[in-house]
């Protein structure tokens, strides 16, 4: 069964449990979020100038739009005012900043009517984060930059939370990715050939869970949720912001959500950073996730029966 959580009142301790059991959380807007998607308009504005970004596809040919955002987006990502209100936003929410380690925030498109689906606007089909080297403790952030609707969000699938979906994450390694992939999405207007996990199988859209919330809420989730980007037809594009964080006490313990389907090799966990110095995880312990979800399957521990 899920369910979903509305500014709830439970320690990070108590949540992060309910996360690895399939639960969703909600927040209203905090002062953090409010001052991260206040930055992350200011770019946008600066980028766009008298367009409308919201509606600015419909004013400018794809190739340029495509040429904005990769000078917009790494901005975003590398700036260090942006990374500054993550911290804020996790003691917002109750995180021990001193446990809990967070990747660098990034602004995401969902451009409308199939305009730009690929390379640095890339269309989530439903996938796992976990199929992309990520722990089975990854916490997951989202926030929306503007208003958005139904057909402007994003998708949970629950069927699946504990049935697994036959797919491509085993030829799936993070440190080749970001070798070989990432630096070029950009260039990927029309198609994306790159090689990233998909399902290899057809998958039950329905039932699915879209949660709207408002400019700034939080909407926290699984890494090991498949979820999905809702096929876009409003007129207009969606913004927002996502970022993913672990709890070192859940790295150690190899503690987590269930994982039923996942088989990538390497591992993102020197992605993120201490809420409190920005020092990296130690390196034994990311060294210790490298081999994969699969081959790790045997030290994980789920909460409810740790």
């Amino acid at each position: 069964m899920n369910t979903i959580y509305f500014d709830a009142q439970l320690s990070d301790d108590s949540r992060r449990e309910q996360l690895f059991d399939g639960q969703l959380f909600v927040y209203s807007a905090t002062p953090g979020s409010r001052k991260l998607i206040e930055f992350a308009r200011e770019l946008i504005r600066e980028a766009f100038g008298s367009l409308d970004p919201l509606t600015a596809q419909h004013d400018m040919p794809v190739e340029k739009y495509a040429a904005l955002l990769a000078e917009l987006k790494p901005k975003f990502i590398h700036h260090p005012e942006a990374k500054k209100f993550i911290p804020e936003i996790l003691q917002d929410l109750g995180c021990d900043l001193n446990k809990t380690y967070f990747d660098v925030p990034r602004m995401r498109t969902a451009t409308s009517d199939d305009y730009l689906t690929t390379g640095i606007a890339y269309a989530f089909h439903p996938h796992r984060d976990t199929w992309y080297s990520a722990p089975a403790c990854q916490v997951n952030f989202w926030i929306p930059i503007y208003e958005i609707e139904s057909g402007r969000s994003m998708a949970f699938h629950p069927h699946y939370w504990s049935n697994p979906v036959r797919n491509s994450s085993e030829g799936y390694n993070y440190g080749e990715w970001n070798r070989t992939s990432r630096a070029n999405a950009a260039q990927h207007i029309k198609t994306d050939t790159r090689v990233q996990p998909k399902a290899l199988e057809p998958v039950a859209l329905e039932p699915q869970i879209r949660v709207i919330t408002k400019v700034g809420g939080i909407l926290v989730f699984s890494g090991a949720h498949l979820h999905s980007t809702v096929p876009n037809f409003s007129g207009k594009t969606r913004f927002s912001i996502d970022f993913r964080t672990v709890h070192i006490g859940d790295v150690t313990a190899f503690r987590g959500a269930h994982n039923v389907d996942s088989s990538c090799t390497g591992t993102c966990m020197n992605d993120y950073l201490r809420g409190t110095d920005l020092a990296h995880v130690p390196q034994d312990l990311v060294e210790a996730y490298e081999p994969g979800p699969k081959v790790l399957a045997g030290r994980l521990r789920h909460p409810q029966s740790a």
